[in-house]
């Protein structure tokens, strides 16, 4: 077992968030707003795409050695595809190169030509006859086996507990969840189904499958929106409320850090700390012998240095609503009757911000995974060896100059990235409208 250090830092975030979701349970004030969540159908499909996001994105957190080499289990799983790479580009499902080269024939003559790939299409005996039926056959086969797979689900629930799936089956949020699992199961299916055979996506200028690489840069997306969450919090949260009530010269200390931080321009405080650790790591060569660790202590600072830049915009939301409840008069009783600052802060500012806390980790998350992928389109994002949406968007900023235009690896990163962000901001929208105490005390 190879633990990298944003390995740990998730592990950590999963057990915050299932302590903090066994502390509420039964709390009517949290359920409350989970329970209009639930009765969404755009706040439940879109959790369910962030589900799946951030299962393969868990699966690409779990770390070992295998031949001296630290690996995940996504990449045992995706190992075909790892190892399967071609020459240099190739275009999605094709069976031939991207470009002519020179090939010598059986009878000893050259010509010029695209030469066969090495594992795409390598089954297909006439290609230009067999590669449509046969794409189509494995497609409609893959599909089925996403839908039995469902199916059998359904069926077993029938079978063990008919009544309360007949109820289930009359809820259309419920309905509208499993249409969507469906879609996502089928699909999954269908692609890993066909990438055994083709490269789904094309492949990148060194032949790499670039389906495995949009895969592989989930995991990057999530530790950007999630990690830099957890930096910031602390800071947002103790700052926002200790400056909001205690006041006086606690605030104007507080402000005045804020305040300067916000004056400094982010991309270059980010680009100057990342110069920073790249030159610790190559004076301590010793410490980062692998590729991986050194890619990993990139990302996590990448993440501390977001988490510290972005940490002022929930503080200052903090101190306000902080400023208005030390003037409640719950708040002014506990005062009058002795009780301590610690257990005033706790018990009764915490738990009444924690809606607006809860509302901007959802809304901040899309922008920090956007974010990423911008950085790293002006080279000072995560390590260029490390797997991401912003590397393969900046690496396919020079294939769009080609002629013919190299477009896929453009496709592939905006498309995942779009469905990710997409859900985030949707489902920001149902926690926004759930949590929020003015929108929900006007229904």
């Amino acid at each position: 077992m190879a633990v990298l250090w944003t390995d740990a830092l998730i592990y950590l975030l999963m057990a915050v968030i299932l302590a903090l979701g066994l502390y509420l349970r039964g709390k009517e004030h949290v359920q409350r707003p989970l329970r209009q969540i639930g009765r969404s159908k755009i706040g439940m499909v879109s959790l369910v795409v962030l589900l799946f996001f951030l299962a393969v994105g868990l699966l690409d957190s779990l770390h070992f050695r295998k031949n001296n080499e630290i690996v995940s289990l996504l990449d045992v799983w995706a190992a075909p595809l790892r190892e399967h790479g071609e020459k240099t580009y190739s275009a999605p499902f094709a069976t031939k190169l991207y470009s002519k080269e020179m090939m010598t024939q059986a009878d000893g003559t050259m010509q010029w030509d695209y030469p066969r790939l090495e594992f795409g299409g390598k089954h297909l005996a006439n290609p230009e006859t067999e590669k449509i039926p046969d794409i189509l056959q494995k497609a409609v086969y893959g599909l089925f086996q996403g839908a039995s797979l469902i199916g059998f689900f359904l069926f077993m629930v029938w079978l063990l507990y008919p009544s309360k799936f007949q109820r289930l089956m009359r809820n259309a949020t419920l309905k509208a969840v499993l249409a969507v699992v469906l879609v996502i199961v089928s699909l999954s299916y269908a692609l890993i189904y066909l990438s055994g055979y083709y490269h789904v996506f094309g492949t990148d200028k060194v032949g790499e499958d670039v389906f495995y690489q949009t895969i592989k840069s989930i995991r990057t997306g999530l530790v950007i929106g999630t990690l830099t969450t957890l930096i910031m919090l602390p800071m947002a949260i103790i700052f926002g409320i200790l400056a909001g009530y205690f006041r006086g010269w606690v605030d104007d200390v507080i402000q005045y850090v804020y305040t300067t931080l916000n004056s400094i321009p982010g991309v270059l405080l980010i680009a100057a700390s990342i110069l920073m650790v790249q030159v610790y790591m190559a004076n301590h060569e010793s410490a980062f012998t692998s590729v991986i660790a050194r890619a990993d202590m990139r990302l996590l600072f990448l993440c501390m240095i977001l988490g510290v830049t972005s940490w002022t915009g929930l503080c200052r939301l903090l101190r306000a609503e902080t400023l208005k409840l030390r003037e409640m008069e719950y708040v002014q009783a506990a005062q009058a009757l002795g009780v301590k600052q610690g257990t005033i802060l706790m018990r009764h500012i915490l738990p009444n911000v924690m809606h607006i806390v809860l509302i901007s980790v959802v809304l901040d998350f899309s922008s920090l995974v956007l974010a990423e992928a911008v950085l790293s389109y002006i080279n000072i994002g995560v390590d260029p060896t490390t797997h991401s949406w912003g590397n393969m968007i900046n690496g396919a900023r020079l294939e769009m100059a080609r002629d013919p235009v190299v477009w896929w690896s453009l496709a592939a990163a905006f498309v995942f990235m779009f469905a990710l962000v997409l859900a985030a901001n949707l489902f920001a929208d149902v926690v926004q409208d759930a949590f929020d105490p003015r929108r929900s005390g006007n229904e």
